[in-house]
């Protein structure tokens, strides 16, 4: 019976906390950099990882999309998120969530010249993040988080930013274990 009690209270508080937890992210599909060259992607390396981290901790999910579609050609995208930095942009995002039933909040996105995409900056601005931990990931393909992390803890003011998980996109769909870790709280930079 002791047991049995237990069991349903580990069950309860999994529950518990997966309720208050939501993953955010950002990802692009199209083509991609990587050491090999060029690649073409139909689901992006950030949203393989929120996806991942979404099913092991029974969180809600959310994807970031602008109304804006960037480029599937790579370099052009590169281009027009280069100017959206340098132009301090805010790109309008097609819809948007209410986080204030969430307590901790994994937030991904793919590295941008050098820090996170500026639809990612629209999102940030719009929320009240006092009292949150922010649980940052990106992926990559040599700059892990860049200023990211240093820019996510100016935007996110009152939130508490925890280490993050930095991957690279060539190695996001081999990285289960690496994100498992993570998510256990291991917190670690890769």
């Amino acid at each position: 019976m002791r047991r049995i009690i237990l069991t349903a209270i580990i069950i309860l508080s999994a529950f518990t906390a997966s309720a208050q937890t939501l993953v955010v992210y950002y990802s692009r599909e199209g083509q991609n950099y990587t050491s090999d060259g060029i690649v073409n992607l139909k689901v992006g390396n950030t949203r393989v990882v929120a996806e991942k981290i979404q099913s092991l901790t029974g969180a809600d999910i959310f994807r970031l999309e602008t109304v804006r579609t960037y480029s599937e050609d790579y370099m052009t995208c590169t281009q027009e998120a280069k100017e959206e930095l340098n132009a301090k942009a805010r790109p309008a995002l097609k819809a948007d969530i209410d986080i204030s039933k969430y307590d901790t909040i994994y937030l991904g996105w793919p590295c941008w010249w050098g820090t996170y995409p500026m639809c990612v900056a629209t999102f940030l601005e719009a929320h009240d993040w006092t009292g949150k931990t922010v649980i940052p990931f990106t992926t990559h393909e040599g700059s892990g988080f860049g200023n990211g992390l240093r820019d996510l803890k100016a935007t996110a003011k009152g939130a508490k930013v925890t280490k993050g998980l930095s991957l690279r996109g060539t190695s996001v769909r081999s990285s289960d274990r690496q994100i498992e870790n993570f998510v256990k709280g291991q917190n670690v930079y890769l």
